[in-house]
């Protein structure tokens, strides 16, 4: 038995032992704020290849919010990891190609107090991981500072012959408002704007992403394909709900192949197909993803411009309450937006919910608005002559 004296002898050095322990911590900690820790940044030399990158892939995978989803046996996932394990299996299986992935991942801290970095990269070429980083995220607003960095840094430099193309994951990009698409940061907004505005830093050079593909829900409305069709020749969006239910990437793996005697447009086509057939068999909910040719479909964007923004505009003034009684809807369900022209430059793979009302619906438009009734009926109809 031991004596309350050999207790109390034996208590500092416990005590010194425990601080000891805590400030190797913190010292590790610090360290780790060094960007040449193997942790923080694990890089190899790209020198030597001998092929070059003729596709170069650009992956942001938004992880920052709730993704948590349980499948058919219970068995929980979440929708961002399950997306950044694809995009590494494309990027490994493309000989050809360079791959950037982003993952946006939660805020978390060291100790309570210290934040972590909640930025994740990845960078493949020729099939080969060449770096793979952890990098800060913009704390105080939603641009993309540190991807751009990086991206940057690691473009290859045979970049004028190259198909490029640009992938995005996430929940529905806000149009308006924003405020706490990322869970970490609830006072920050993200829209569509800011998403814009990252693109404008990717191509700054003027180029065009040969293919940009927004898996997420609610992609294909005019504002958002406006936007983003400054920056992308093809778009391929799904103007309704996924559900989490992310666009199969397999048709991104090796692009040698599937690209081979093909253009772009003619893999959009191939790829929102393969991504249809898949999500049919996994959801009962209605499923659309379109194809949209963005020089085709500028003439239908300008004729309801205006009456779009309008509705925007509208609803920015409106709270929280009120926004959640409106539903979207097919464009051409709002008599404003029922043009012929709706029709132009968007090849739509369509199927229905397999209940409810929505079962009836056989066809879609490819563009979804918001069904703002009482608006809609003080709007006037864009006439076919505004369109020339």
């Amino acid at each position: 038995m031991h004596s309350r004296h050999n207790r109390f002898i034996r208590a500092p050095a416990h005590s010194t032992l425990f601080a000891g322990v805590g400030c190797a911590a913190i010292a590790l900690f610090l360290s780790s704020c060094s960007a040449d820790l193997s942790v923080q940044r694990e890089t190899q030399q790209a020198e030597g290849f001998e092929h070059t990158a003729p596709y170069s892939i650009v992956c942001v995978i938004h992880g920052d919010g709730e993704y948590l989803y349980h499948d058919t046996s219970g068995i929980e996932y979440r929708a961002d990891e399950q997306a950044v394990r694809a995009a590494q299996r494309v990027a490994q299986q493309n000989p050809d190609a360079e791959v950037f992935i982003f993952h946006q991942r939660p805020r978390r801290h060291f100790l309570f107090f210290f934040p972590l970095r909640d930025g994740e990269f990845y960078y493949y070429r020729n099939g080969r991981l060449i770096a793979h980083e952890l990098y800060w995220r913009n704390q105080e607003e939603a641009t993309f500072d540190g991807e751009v960095e990086l991206h940057r840094r690691f473009h290859a430099d045979d970049r004028r012959d190259q198909v490029s193309l640009f992938l995005y994951c996430g929940h529905a990009i806000p149009e308006f408002g924003g405020a706490g698409y990322d869970a970490s940061y609830p006072d920050r907004a993200f829209t569509v704007r800011d998403l814009a505005g990252g693109l404008k830093e990717l191509t700054r050079d003027s180029t065009k992403f040969d293919l940009m593909i927004l898996s997420t829900c609610f992609g294909g409305t005019p504002y958002t394909i406006g936007s983003l069709g400054s920056f992308a020749r093809t778009i391929i969006a799904s103007p309704e709900n996924l559900h989490l239910s992310y666009f199969d990437l397999q048709p991104l793996e090796r692009l040698d192949l599937g690209m081979r005697n093909s253009t772009v447009p003619d893999f959009a086509r191939r790829f929102a197909r393969h991504a249809f057939d898949r999500l049919t068999k996994d959801v009962q909910t209605a499923v659309s993803v379109t194809v949209y040719d963005v020089d085709r479909v500028r003439g239908f964007l300008r004729s309801v411009q205006s009456v779009y923004d309008h509705t925007l505009t509208t609803l920015q003034g409106r709270s929280k309450a009120s926004l959640a009684a409106i539903d979207r809807c097919d464009c051409a369900e709002v008599p404003a937006f029922a043009l012929p022209a709706i029709a132009e430059g968007v090849e739509v793979f369509y199927r229905p919910a397999r209940f409810g009302r929505s079962k009836l619906k056989q066809s879609h438009s490819g563009w979804e608005c918001w069904n703002d009734r009482a608006q809609q009926a003080a709007e006037p109809r864009v006439h076919d002559s505004e369109l020339k």
